[in-house]
């Protein structure tokens, strides 16, 4: 009950209650978990071989803040661009990360900025918090401190150049344009070394058991590699390089 007599309501929420229904036939939980276990270059393959989607990956200037970095999960859109403005610019920040959920990858639309910092400690703590598995991003900087949390970022620079005053977020949850791709909030994102790719999340779990089967394929073809056949036989075989 708060001072004036009426009881207060409880808005706390917990990770369940924040987290969005698996749009997939198994949970987000196993998809991340099967999605880790593969590379971003057969997962290309199948898009555009089985799919004809030739515009998937996002543009290659992204790369992995270490060379062992992969994250997959649900994209939460973020816009935003160069900005001099500053009203209500920490509040739309801080209420982002609070619609942040559970398995969600941040994939940040930053109309070609290459100054600012769009990314650093404290709000790969609060990301951290609420269970997100990692970001794209024009700008970090704090860098140390987002490697001792472990926080997957794939980045284009690092600059000790703060957002304020310099650039903005304009808006989040809605489709942004990366590169050549369309990312929608809840499309699957994945990223390893080379890069990151948009799966639209209607076809993200087919493209998971046809890029599991197409590594299994790949398993066959390195036996025979290994065993001495030699290339041509390995094509009749229904190898490929």
């Amino acid at each position: 009950m708060n001072t004036n007599g009426h009881h207060s309501q409880d808005t706390t929420h917990t990770a369940e209650e924040i987290r969005p229904p698996s749009p997939f036939p198994i949970s987000v939980a196993e998809m991340r978990e099967r999605y880790l276990r593969l590379y971003t270059g057969a997962v290309n393959d199948i898009l555009r071989f089985n799919y004809q989607m030739l515009a998937t990956s996002l543009p290659s200037c992204f790369a992995p803040l270490r060379e062992e970095m992969k994250l997959a999960g649900l994209a939460f859109t973020v816009k935003g661009g160069p900005d001099i403005t500053t009203e209500g610019e920490f509040e739309m920040r801080a209420q982002m990360l609070e619609a942040l959920h559970e398995d969600a990858v941040v994939v940040w639309d930053c109309t070609g900025d290459t100054v600012t910092s769009q990314w650093g400690e404290v709000m790969t703590m609060a990301a951290l918090k609420l269970g997100c598995r990692g970001a794209v991003i024009n700008g970090i900087r704090d860098t140390q401190a987002i490697l001792k949390q472990g926080f997957p970022v794939f980045h284009q620079f690092k600059s000790n150049t703060g957002m304020l005053g310099r650039f903005r977020m304009y808006h989040y949850q809605k489709p942004i344009l990366m590169g050549e791709v369309v990312v929608k909030p809840g499309d699957w994102v994945f990223g390893d070394i080379d890069g990151v790719i948009s799966i639209p999340q209607h076809i993200a779990y087919d493209v998971l058991l046809a890029t599991e089967k197409l590594m299994f394929k790949e398993d066959e073809i390195r036996e025979m590699v290994e065993s001495g056949m030699k290339p041509t036989d390995v094509v009749k075989n229904g190898g490929y390089f």
